[in-house]
């Protein structure tokens, strides 16, 4: 974002995370106002990272995270995708449960707040985990979040183009992960990051 030339008495010069577009701070008033925790989801990428975080006059407190790359310890590949952020925000649900928080608000920063995306995947897993939250169900559609859709869409380009498929999914197979049973391995792998 460019902004205009300081000029005239009345201008006022942004504070640079503002100028940066890194923080919308009348939508962190309100965020601070809320009184509750709240689940900050950044994503890349390469991954995603979810923070339960709560407001300290002094600075906020981290009360609990989860990095995406931590799946791959499950045996999953972590990516920037749908069912990857439904794990990560479950990871950091379920820490943020033993840490003693029991409900969040989303906070999604600058991004645009769309339905489908990959941030409120994370707010799902969360609340998955048994953090309540005012996140409508209906922000991600049910079957992308186990990774089905990628599962198919595996299984068509196999079937039309093989060579393509090899080159598409080379990361699957390099981890020896069959794309094509996608969604089973998500249940195993949610299993796991449910216990944080």
């Amino acid at each position: 974002m460019i902004m205009p030339a300081a000029k005239g008495p009345l201008y006022k010069v942004a504070f640079r995370r503002r100028r940066e577009n890194r923080t919308d701070y009348t939508k962190r008033l309100g965020q601070i106002k809320a009184a509750t925790p709240r689940l900050v989801v950044r994503a890349s990428n390469k991954g995603l990272r979810a923070q339960i975080i709560a407001f300290d006059a002094v600075g906020d407190k981290v009360l609990a995270q989860a990095v995406s790359s931590e799946l791959e310890t499950f045996g999953w590949l972590p990516q920037a995708n749908t069912p990857t952020a439904y794990l990560t925000g479950m990871m950091a649900g379920a820490r943020a449960k033993k840490a003693g928080v029991k409900e969040f608000h989303i906070d999604i920063g600058m991004a645009t707040a769309s339905v489908g995306r990959i941030l409120f995947a994370a707010g799902l897993g969360a609340k998955a985990a048994g953090l309540e939250t005012e996140l409508d169900e209906n922000m991600v559609a049910a079957d992308r979040l186990n990774g089905s859709h990628i599962s198919n869409y595996a299984k068509e380009m196999k079937e039309k183009d093989p060579s393509r498929f090899g080159k598409h999914f080379a990361r699957y197979a390099a981890k020896n992960i069959d794309v094509t049973a996608l969604p089973a391995l998500f249940e195993k792998t949610k299993q796991k990051a449910a216990s944080g």
